[in-house]
């Protein structure tokens, strides 16, 4: 009897593995499908001269790196996380539109297809999302996350506790109800193939800290869990690669801006860069606890094992892709780690400087006064850009009221408070030091007129992109409060008094909102000051007569770092 018993146990047993075997074999060969754009129609330009004349906004920059100070296992890492990079692009293209494959197949003309593959999708990213293919119409704010045919509404009655999941869809099933799909399921092949590439990576990595990483962050891909990755992302501190990758900001859910997009990045260390930044760690506790407001709006002090360092970007993947191009990055999101640890500062030196010398400097000789173009350096452009990403980390993560953390209370409004919060931020953080003695070079007028020719870079990026919104905000807030003279021939000049006033006001002005998780008061600041004044608009136009790039576009690939 015993024996029969056991025997009967093992035959379930062995048919319970060998379900599971087929649900995983099952759960890997499924992939989020679904397009949102419609299959039936032709996909013609509205207008050829428009896409012709667009494409050239994009000031070509081709991403190249000297390899040889690299070990020969580093450099075969490097190929693989090529390969890695390429399927979070994949990946993007499906939370974007869907059908990347059967969308470009039905473009004809090459320009329309180069110009759709630079937007990922028939949306022009830098032009406020204006549909440059006829009979598309506008683009859905949830991308693909959601329905398209979904309602706010809808979202808000619908009861599933993982709805504003980070790393969920939100689907229809048969009956036509909302359910959630976990994106490890959603695309679960993908996943598992970046997954496996990323450990053979790992085995190859002889830095202990980069190793961990890529194993962790490995298992991050296919089970949607990120938080240990990302503390062993900060304490990796060492290597000469760097590489980030997976679901990570959420500027394409315009709806709600719950959902993360995946991304990644290829980095090369700058050595000697990187020395020059490592004592400002240190330092940001107590520049947070010395910020001019009230204490319970700067009570999450940030972690002090937060590092700042240089890097040679050699590929951008994805959401980073998109749109404006990032010139420097500010991980994890995770606020828990933000107080932990901090947050890690990197600052992509070469797609920086390409957007200083080729779009930066012509527009300060067109509009800054050229009394104060002596101002407009690259040394106050990096320290502006770090310390953008440094302000990020800094001020109030979690609300004062029990709303949650601010991300969650400002709701879709919380990408372009964020964005203008670190800018000033930033520019507050660089008064302070040169105030304290650790900034020397230049002067701080170096970084004021720098920041604001910045706002008029940004500007261009229109209100599609959350830093073209945080530009336009303050651009708007600064003309209130006079910080900026309009001279006879057109050019601005600076008011140095009453920028430093205004940077703080407007500093604290996003503090109280971000603390007090006062929704209302966000859409209602950025739906009336996110647009472009008439003034504003015929400076813009100015640029843009005058063929100065909006931004750069990358040429990039295995080639242009001698590995193909």
């Amino acid at each position: 009897m015993k024996t029969k018993t056991l025997l009967t146990i093992l035959v379930i047993a062995i048919a319970m593995i060998s379900m599971s075997c087929d649900q995983k074999k099952s759960n890997q060969s499924q992939s989020d499908n679904i397009s949102i754009i419609p299959a039936e129609i032709a996909l013609e330009p509205l207008s050829l001269e428009y896409v012709n004349e667009r494409l050239s906004i994009y000031a070509p920059f081709e991403l190249t790196a000297d390899l040889s100070h690299l070990s020969e296992k580093e450099t075969e890492i490097i190929g693989i996380l090529y390969e890695v990079a390429g399927i979070m692009d994949g990946l993007f293209w499906k939370q974007t539109i869907g059908d990347k494959p059967g969308f470009l197949s039905r473009i004809v003309d090459e320009k329309t297809k180069q110009f759709a593959l630079i937007n990922y999708g028939p949306w022009d990213r830098l032009n406020n999302n204006k549909p440059f293919i006829a009979n598309i119409g506008e683009k859905p704010k949830g991308a693909n996350f959601y329905p398209v045919d979904m309602t706010k509404e809808e979202f808000e009655l619908f009861n599933d506790p993982n709805k504003n999941n980070l790393y969920t869809l939100v689907r229809r099933d048969d009956n036509g109800s909302l359910k959630t799909v976990w994106y490890h399921e959603a695309y679960s092949g993908e996943l598992h193939k970046a997954s496996e590439l990323i450990l053979k990576a790992a085995a190859l990595a002889e830095d202990t800290g980069l190793k961990k990483y890529l194993e962790l962050r490995a298992e991050a891909l296919v089970s949607d869990n990120y938080q240990p990755s990302d503390f062993a992302w900060m304490e990796m501190q060492n290597t000469n690669i760097d590489f980030v990758v997976g679901a990570i900001e959420n500027y394409e859910d315009a709806l709600f801006g719950y959902k993360a997009a995946y991304e990644s990045f290829i980095l090369l260390k700058d050595i000697n860069w990187s020395k020059k930044l490592e004592k400002f760690s240190a330092m940001l506790p107590d520049l947070q606890r010395g910020l001019p407001i009230e204490d319970e709006y700067k009570k999450d002090v940030p972690g002090s094992k937060a590092d700042m360092n240089a890097y040679d970007v050699i590929f951008y993947a994805g959401d980073c892709n998109a749109g404006s191009k990032t010139i420097a990055i500010n991980l994890p999101n995770d606020e828990e780690v933000h107080v932990k640890y901090g947050s890690r500062k990197l600052q992509l030196k070469n797609a920086m400087k390409a957007k200083f010398d080729k779009i930066l400097v012509p527009i300060a000789n067109l509009l800054i006064d050229p009394e104060q173009r002596k101002y407009i350096t690259f040394t106050a452009f990096f320290e502006n850009t770090m310390f953008h990403e440094v302000g990020h980390a800094m001020g109030i993560k979690n609300t004062l009221n029990g709303k949650g953390t601010t991300r969650e209370a400002l709701k879709e409004q919380y990408s372009a408070i964020e964005e203008g919060k670190a800018d000033i931020m930033g520019l507050y953080l660089v008064t302070r030091l040169y105030e304290m003695g650790e900034l020397t070079e230049g002067e701080v007028m170096d970084n004021y007129v720098t920041f604001f020719a910045g706002i008029f870079r940004s500007s261009r990026f229109g209100a599609a992109s959350s830093h073209g919104k945080a530009n336009m905000m303050r651009f708007n807030y600064f003309e209130e409060q006079e910080v900026f003279t309009i001279n006879e021939d057109g050019t601005y000049t600076v008011n140095f008094d009453n920028m430093q006033l205004a940077m703080v006001n407007l500093m604290q002005k996003i503090l109280y909102i971000q603390g007090n998780g006062d929704y209302e008061a966000a859409k209602t600041w950025v739906e009336e000051a996110a647009m472009v004044s008439p003034g504003l608009q015929a400076d813009l136009d100015r640029l843009n007569n005058s063929n100065i790039p909006v931004d750069i576009i990358f040429k990039q690939g295995l080639s242009f770092v001698g590995l193909k």
